[in-house]
């Protein structure tokens, strides 16, 4: 083999060493990129089902939670059950029950009939034709029985009395409530009946994807809930969605699905979603175009360098050669081409650029996990305690009953300013005034429901209401003081706000004259687990602090058993 022939077999060795270096690098960080990306788009993906399926749980749960505390108002009136136990049974104090049933439902667009049966086969209801069968005695009357047995569980019926049909128009969903006379005897069975309507509009805006599905089952089994009616009637059908809740995959990579479960509290319902992960297949598919292409426009590239690199490596060995032939002659002055180091000086710097970028696509990861965080931080400091507004809206029912429309009005336009605030448009931002006014509402509410048991005081420098800060981390913290502080006291409760300014620094304090509580114990006894305190919670007011202005601020809490608590809010007078 001439020595051409060697130089030649070693440029080919360089060549495909070169070719399967490079092919192993691209696959190498591409599959590193390919499975960081999707990682973080799963992962988002799963959570944006979870809190849409939690949500709309949710609204159906204080749907129901609504449903039973008017059904309790109207089983406990003291009219009805006075109508009831008496045998005269007064048409002026019917008419007054007929007015409350009227009152009750006009609070409720969903709600389709209220009836009141007592023992002995007397109807009290908005409905009229009613085709139920009475007797003097009630209670041997099999449907009578089951109310009672089924009280406080909404049960999913055709319309009343009547085959289950698959009509969707003549379904009802039918909660019972007995009704006891003062020594807590049997009188009679209150029935209210809302539309089936009222849970295909609650999950109307539920977003599962092309293929996603949601169904909710009752704890025996029975489908409450599906868009197709066909899944209420075939067997086939609802074994296949009660294999779903019986081996549920959180994910599966196979399917691209997503199953969540949620159990409702006020009902033995399973409500189930089902989401097939369309943004995940789609990017996916995207990333993998991608990097096809971009690896076939690399490999050309290589290709072309591959040639130009090799024969740049080979260059020298040939006039080596040459300059050997020459010694031959006689030549004593033999150059020698050097550029090797060059080219080896500009493979280090083609892969110093490589890492550049590939730090550079990390960062822009790292930035996008950063933005997801705080797109969760905003969605949860965004929520509104809904026993809050249950019980606001509680007290409001009662002003009203008892015709105190000063009152109503007043806390109707509380409730609605403290709302205005607690939005703001959507901004995460709001002013010190608007923060200061948002739970000065609060406060007012609440100060019309506790009386002269709650007192309370706010104070701020004018100088500092126009200062932008994060909105609503004032009224967890009272909020905290009230529901943990003040509400067992055996007299008055005072809370008392400042703002004020120390150096660059704005510091809110609340305090309270509660039972406080050791700070040093309750640390330790919750090393093991978030402390969450109320509402939104003291330790995500916090967090929420440290990710805009950083560590040095945040959430203090001063307290001691039966000595109050001081809770200041440190943060500072400009926001980045």
């Amino acid at each position: 083999m001439s020595r051409f022939q060697v130089l030649k077999k070693l440029r080919v060795q360089i060549a495909m060493h070169y070719v399967v270096a490079s092919v192993l690098t691209l696959l190498l960080m591409g599959s590193i990129l390919y499975n960081s990306i999707a990682a973080i788009v799963q992962e988002r993906a799963i959570t944006n089902t979870e809190d849409a399926v939690e949500q709309s749980g949710m609204h159906i749960d204080l749907y129901i939670e609504r449903l039973k505390a008017v059904s309790r108002l109207l089983a406990e009136s003291p009219q009805l059950i006075a109508y009831f136990s008496d045998i005269s049974r007064d048409p002026a104090m019917k008419k007054v029950i007929l007015s409350t049933i009227e009152t009750a439902m006009a609070t409720d667009r969903f709600m389709k009939s209220i009836v009141m049966v007592s023992k002995d086969g007397q109807i009290i209801s908005n409905e009229t034709g009613l085709s139920m069968s009475m007797s003097s005695n009630m209670m041997k009357e099999p449907w009578y029985v089951s109310a009672i047995n089924h009280e406080g569980t909404p049960v999913l019926t055709s319309a009343r009395m009547q085959d289950f049909t698959m009509d969707k128009d003549n379904w009802v969903i039918s909660l019972s409530r007995e009704i006891k006379n003062t020594e807590g005897r049997n009188i009679g069975v209150l029935l209210i009946d809302v539309q089936y309507k009222v849970i295909e509009d609650y999950l109307a805006n539920l977003d599962l994807g092309n293929l996603g599905f949601s169904f909710i089952l009752n704890a025996n089994g029975e489908v409450v809930y599906h868009q197709d009616p066909a899944y209420f009637q075939n067997a086939a059908k609802r074994k296949f969605l009660q294999k779903i809740v019986d081996d549920p995959t959180a994910f599966d990579r196979k399917e691209q699905t997503f199953t969540h479960l949620f159990s409702l509290r006020n009902a033995d319902w399973l409500f189930i979603g089902v989401s097939s992960q369309d943004e995940l297949a789609a990017i996916e598919d995207k990333l993998v175009h991608i990097f096809i292409q971009v690896g076939l426009v690399l490999l050309v590239i290589a290709t072309v360098s591959i040639v130009i690199f090799t024969g740049r490596i080979t260059t020298p060995f040939k006039k080596l050669e040459l300059a050997m032939q020459d010694i031959q002659h006689g030549l004593v002055e033999i150059p020698i081409d050097d550029r090797g180091c060059y080219e080896a000086q500009s493979l280090s710097r083609h892969f110093n650029d490589m890492m550049l970028k590939i730090k550079k696509l990390m960062q822009e990861i790292s930035d996008k996990e950063k933005d997801l965080r705080r797109s969760e931080i905003s969605a949860l400091h965004s929520q509104i305690n809904p026993h809050f507004l249950y019980n606001t809206l509680d007290t409001i029912v009662w002003m009203a009953e008892f015709n105190d429309s000063e009152r109503v009005i007043e806390m109707t336009k509380a409730l609605a300013q403290f709302f205005r605030l607690s939005l703001s448009g959507g901004s995460e931002l709001t002013t010190v005034e608007n923060e200061l006014d948002h739970v000065r509402q609060y406060l007012f509410i609440q100060k019309e429901r506790y009386g002269d048991k709650l007192a309370y005081h706010i104070a701020c420098d004018p100088a500092l209401l126009q200062l932008k800060i994060p909105k609503i981390i004032l009224q967890p913290m009272v909020e905290n003081a009230l529901y943990h502080g003040i509400r067992e006291l055996d007299h008055q409760g005072y809370i008392h706000i400042t703002a004020e300014a120390h150096e660059h620094k704005l510091i809110f304090t609340i305090q309270d004259n509660g039972d406080g509580f050791d700070v040093d114990a309750l640390s330790k006894s919750e090393a093991s687990r978030p402390t969450k305190l109320g509402g939104v919670g003291i330790q995500n007011v916090d967090q929420r602090i440290k990710l805009y202005y950083g560590p040095s601020y945040g959430v203090t809490i001063l307290s001691n058993n039966h000595q109050g608590t001081i809770v200041q809010i440190i943060i500072s007078q400009t926001i980045d």
